[in-house]
């Protein structure tokens, strides 16, 4: 019976445990306070008390060490997964890119076996039906204008494993595209787009679950004279109307940029992301992402240009690394970085009774770390995972 003891960062009405414990025997929590008060052998508190949150919950990832989901077989997808879940993911969506419909199938297909095991939480389609002109790292012969007909055909087919959409609110079909994701309960993210403000403020108010996809990036630069994606998509996220992610990462955002989001949008609309892709945790050197080459240097991940000017192709973080950069270095305090790496995105994705934060009847998804915020322990469903 695992009982941890440290600080606990529960992220409910409790509220931060200088001296918490947190225990479990089997697959759920059945203690989390404080030390005082719990009726059992209490291990001793080290000098330097490890840090215990909620098991992190990465809803944008495209792959890690060394494998993509976009591209990579059945073992690849599986190497990926236990590669995030070893460094603190225990709840991880495999995002794909922009594909055609036969290519986007046989992914599923794949993707779907991991997520009926229990190692994916779901899949999500980034694109095809986004803008060619803030395309980022997709193929400009896979994105297509809306077609509801092959999303409906998608959706049937992955049957109920696809937990997020990303649409540019000014594809063709924009409507009834939001329509076969409300109809099916699937995330309606938005991004890779240049819509306008109205089209932007009608999209926010499309699905009952709206998420904005990396907050700043593919989309155009807030403009004080130009109200557009942007502007909607923050005033939208500040009112508590969608749910923005946020890769706070130090390439795709500014330290700055992130303190500033948290403080004006608040943890609660903010769900931190890695948009990983095979590379992360990898040494530098040349990847794929789906169709496409990407060359990682110093860490960044870039389409391949024989100018070296190609765009941001994905992250190599770990949602630990992301949380860490969060707190030490934009400076946001651990219970509000945490809140956007687990609560908030549990929330969006409509598992918030079971996961992302810790409390006596939910799952014993637990993280363990210094005081740093280094991953020292990982528990899946109450066992310690080692892959």
């Amino acid at each position: 019976m695992p009982i941890l003891r440290g600080r606990v960062v529960p992220l409910t009405e409790v509220g931060e445990l200088a001296d918490g414990v947190v225990s479990f025997d089997g697959p759920m929590i059945d203690y989390v306070g404080p030390a005082m008060e719990f009726d059992g052998e209490l291990p001793e508190l080290p000098e330097e008390p490890p840090i215990i949150l909620p098991g992190l919950i990465d809803v944008h990832c495209h792959g890690g060490g060394g494998y993509g989901f976009p591209e990579t077989d059945a073992d690849g997808i599986a190497a990926a997964a236990n590669f995030h879940r070893d460094r603190g993911t225990t709840t991880l969506v495999a995002s794909l890119v922009s594909a055609t419909e036969d290519e986007l199938r046989e992914r599923i297909g794949l993707l779907g076996a991991a997520v009926d095991t229990g190692l994916l939480a779901g899949i999500h389609l980034e694109g095809p039906f986004i803008s060619e002109h803030r395309r980022g790292a997709h193929d400009p012969e896979r994105i297509v204008p809306g077609d509801p007909d092959m999303l409906a055909r998608l959706v049937e087919f992955a049957g109920g494993r696809i937990v997020a959409v990303t649409i540019a609110p000014e594809t063709e079909n924009f409507d009834k595209l939001a329509d076969v994701l409300a109809d099916a309960n699937i995330v309606l993210s938005l991004g890779h787009t240049v819509a306008d403000y109205e089209h932007s403020v009608h999209a926010m108010k499309r699905g009952w679950r709206v998420s904005i996809t990396h907050l700043f990036n593919a989309m155009p630069e807030l403009a004080h004279r130009d109200a557009n994606f942007l502007t909607a998509a923050m005033a939208a996220a500040g009112r508590g109307d969608v749910v923005a992610e946020v890769i706070a990462d130090g390439v795709h955002l500014a330290d700055g940029t992130v303190r500033m989001v948290f403080d004006t949008i608040g943890a609660d609309n903010l769900a931190l992301i890695t948009d990983a892709m095979a590379a992360a945790g990898m040494p530098d050197g040349r990847y794929h992402l789906g169709v496409l080459d990407v060359v990682v240097q110093d860490g960044v991940s870039r389409l391949y240009d024989p100018h070296g000017e190609g765009a941001i192709a994905g992250g190599t973080a770990t949602a630990a690394d992301v949380l860490r950069r969060t707190v030490f270095h934009a400076g946001v305090e651990l219970t509000a970085a945490a809140t956007a790496a687990a609560a908030t995105p549990a929330r969006l994705l409509g598992v918030a009774d079971r996961v992302g934060s810790l409390r006596a009847g939910m799952n014993a998804d637990v993280l363990v770390t210094d005081h740093h915020l280094t991953p020292l322990t990982v528990y899946k469903d109450g066992l310690a995972w080692n892959s």
